[in-house]
This record gives C-alpha cells, sequence and structure tokens, in this order.
C-alpha cells in the first residue's frame, strides 16, 4: 500500500507538470471574427500561460505547404497574443505555431482557418 501511494504521487506531479506546463490556446479570435479577403488583420491568441514571444516562431501556412514568419506581439492581458496577418486571397490557410511557455516548455499548434468571399 505504501509503494501505491508513493507511485499515485509521483504519478499526479507529471500529469500535472504536462498539464500546466505548456502554452495551450484557450481562445482564438478565428472562431469569431472571419478573416477578411485582400485586407491586412489582426488574430488575437489567448494561451493558459504567459509566453515567451522571443524564443517562439508563428507562421502563416497557405496552398502548396509554404510557409511565411508573421509578427507576433504581446496583448494587453498575460498570455494574449496578437498575429498580424498580410492581405489573404480566397482559400485555406493555417497559423502554425510553436510557443514556449514562460516556464520554457515548447507547444506546438495548428490552426487552420479559410478566407471567403462575402456573398
Amino acid at each position: 500500500m505504501r509503494y501505491f501511494k508513493h507511485s499515485l504521487f509521483a504519478l499526479l506531479l507529471s500529469v500535472s507538470s504536462i498539464a500546466f506546463g505548456h502554452a495551450v490556446v484557450t481562445h482564438n479570435s478565428l472562431k469569431l471574427k472571419p478573416v477578411p479577403v485582400n485586407l491586412a488583420s489582426q488574430v488575437e491568441l489567448s494561451f493558459n500561460s504567459k509566453v515567451e514571444l522571443d524564443l517562439s516562431e508563428v507562421f502563416l501556412v497557405s496552398a502548396g505547404d509554404k510557409m511565411q514568419t508573421i509578427t507576433a506581439t504581446p496583448g494587453e492581458k498575460p498570455g494574449q497574443v496578437l498575429l498580424n496577418l498580410p492581405a489573404l486571397q480566397p482559400g485555406e490557410y493555417a497559423i502554425k505555431l510553436k510557443i514556449f511557455a514562460a516556464d520554457g516548455h515548447l507547444s506546438e499548434d495548428l490552426l487552420r482557418f479559410f478566407v471567403t468571399q462575402a456573398k
């Protein structure tokens, strides 16, 4: 029984460090506001922890897996990041994130979205 308690405690510690050690996107404005056609725009992301933007990379992925770096700036709230998108033609895109949490853990994510012509 004593071994079981120690094992359970070790397991709980490892799970909590996994859950809280990585920067996870908790909100993104792509779900609420579509990206306009042929106009530069901004996407807002919120993370569950502070992020180190100087160490992070953010890319716009377009057709043919073409990647271009996009600018990420800190927002007003802790964990908030603003991404500056260039003017985009209609099509399917993704934002590829390689984000370092303030505690040094690396997280990667891919946010897919569409740019469509208004009808």
